[in-house]
């Protein structure tokens, strides 16, 4: 049996130790629970990123949990810094037995809208993540959850499938875990933003005063908050989207806004670093860039006119023989992404390098020669024709360049025709679950601070991807090491996993990359948000 202090270890040692080293340091940020007004002038924070849901159900991207993390309480969070869960609405949490974790809360805990908050609304949260299931939701985070019982109005007990769950107080801290109104929300389906507004359903640390969505949100500091992130330095934060980073990057150089957070240029980026009037902060980096393949549409998929399980490996093979990473990196995003080569990020305990190996030329860079080879062994005829997906809006402006690098890599082989088109978020979202797309670009930026958070969304029975994917040893070998205390076993398990996987490359890792944001020279507290967590909290920033 795993006690609180044990699991958190454990998190810390798995998460923390192998990023520390590249965060920004600075003060902890959050503090005790305080109530009443924050200080400071208002704060505008600009970016290109989008929300699709307010509602935790339906949606799972950064942009929309971005705005989750400002207005909805968890059972557990972490302060800006460190990617420690700690006690948000609760008092206590730990297991007390491998397979029941329990959580005891605050009292006095209520909604913005004067609901009591109290067991029933954390056990319907999880309740309905579990029903909705919405494909473009996380309930994918909550595979190992059996049930969740409220035995009384302070106590949540969290039944889990796999006992020693070495991730679930993470899981807690994560798209899956915002507590939601169960006076206000339905419990069968995606409420809509602005009946969420209307209902005044947060009581997370900010509220929202004003809201047109992905143009601007304003964020009122909310008196009754009484969780770890304490009371926010600014009382008045707006969160300004635009359609363009080119003018994302005019107003912070203009000090039209004060932060500029996702998504700006490279070039953009590395000419921001040379103005005085501006400060370029990086943290530790957990973002990937890959292509997903829909195992079922693509060529060769099980469900094409063609359908060939062996044909359609060696097209994902000979697409990873052909790619260079490194040329992309430094050609298109000039340095701040690097090569990834498996499935688990650089910098993860337990990170490998498979795709390194096992394609290409052996050393990372491309070989046509066994793209060649692995075609002509399946009995493929070439050129093969592929419909390639991206898209222009959500993963930041270089997403072009970098897919028309990847369209000019596969086709000087000779063994490929490219057809390349892109598509807005809002719709793109919403299709690639479809089965639209046969090959599509994603981007992932993690929950939390674990490399089991690379494994478990991707390649198990309720993956997000919906791709179709399905390897029983790779789904065993990942409930074994996201349960497995021990961690130098865990390693090896985890090492195991991504050998299996890219044997299959049901995905293709192309690039990782860092936290960036540009701030005004007279704004503070930005650089202890760019933490391990992955989470940006407004509430750390003031001028």
């Amino acid at each position: 049996m795993a006690n609180k202090s044990a699991v958190r270890s454990a998190i810390a040692l798995l998460g923390i130790s192998a990023l520390a080293l590249t965060a920004c340091t600075g003060p902890s940020g959050g503090g005790s629970a305080q109530s009443g007004s924050a200080g400071g002038g208002p704060i505008t924070v600009g970016t290109t990123d989008k929300v699709t849901f307010l509602d935790p159900a339906g949606s799972y991207d950064n942009g929309s949990f971005m705005v989750m993390n400002q207005i909805y309480p968890f059972v557990l969070n972490s302060k800006p810094g460190s990617a420690d869960p700690q006690p948000d609405i609760a008092t206590s949490a730990s297991f007390t037995s491998p397979t029941d974790y329990t959580v005891k809360l605050k009292s006095g805990l209520k909604w913005a809208n004067g609901d009591t908050l109290d067991s029933a609304d954390v056990k319907f949260s999880f309740d309905r993540q579990l029903k909705i299931n919405d494909p473009n939701g996380p309930a994918s985070l909550l595979d190992n959850l059996k049930s969740v019982d409220a035995p009384d109005a302070s106590t949540v007990v969290f039944h889990l499938k796999q006992g020693n769950d070495q991730t679930f107080p993470q899981v807690l801290t994560s798209p899956a875990g915002p507590i939601v109104d169960h006076n206000v929300f339905p419990a069968d389906k995606v409420m809509n933003d602005d009946d969420i507004i209307s209902k005044k359903a947060f009581a997370g640390q900010y509220t929202i005063s004003t809201y047109q969505k992905n143009q601007l949100v304003s964020f009122k500091a909310n008196p009754d908050y009484q969780g770890v992130l304490g009371k926010p330095a600014t009382d008045t934060v707006n969160l300004k989207y635009y359609a363009n980073s080119n003018n994302l990057k005019l107003d912070v150089q203009q000090s039209n806004i004060d932060v500029a957070w996702r998504s700006l240029t490279a070039t953009d980026v590395d000419s921001l670093a040379k103005d005085s009037k501006v400060k370029v902060l990086k943290g530790p980096g957990g973002e990937i860039r890959y292509i997903t393949y829909n195992l079922d549409t693509m060529p060769y998929g099980a469900k094409a006119p063609n359908a060939d399980p062996a044909k359609a490996l060696a097209v994902r093979q000979a697409m990873a023989n052909l790619v260079d990473r490194d040329a992309i990196a430094q050609q298109v995003y000039k340095g701040t992404y690097t090569p990834l080569y498996s499935y688990v990020p650089n910098g993860f305990p337990g990170a490998t390098t498979p795709l390194k190996s096992m394609y290409g030329d052996g050393s990372g860079k491309p070989s046509a020669d066994k793209a060649k080879q692995a075609l002509s062994a399946a009995g493929v005829q070439t050129p093969v024709s592929i419909n390639l997906q991206y898209n222009p809006d959500h993963y930041g402006p270089s997403s072009g360049d970098e897919y028309a690098m990847v369209k000019q890599q596969l086709e000087a082989s000779g063994l490929f025709k490219v057809n390349l088109q892109s598509t807005e978020w809002v719709t793109y979202s919403k299709d690639r679950t479809k089965d639209v797309y046969p090959m599509y670009q994603l981007g992932w930026f993690p929950d939390f601070s674990d490399p089991d958070n690379y494994l478990t969304p991707f390649f198990t029975a309720n993956s997000f991807l919906k791709n179709h994917y399905s390897n029983s040893t790779v789904a065993d070998l990942i409930g074994k090491e996201a349960t497995n205390p021990d961690k130098s076993s865990r390693e090896q398990q985890l090492g195991q996993v991504q050998d299996a996987v890219a044997k299959d490359l049901p995905t293709l890792p192309l690039l990782q990359g860092a936290q960036i944001a540009v701030v005004g020279t007279s704004v503070k507290g930005v650089d202890t948000t760019l933490d391990p967590s992955f989470k940006f909290r407004l509430g750390v920033i003031s001028k």
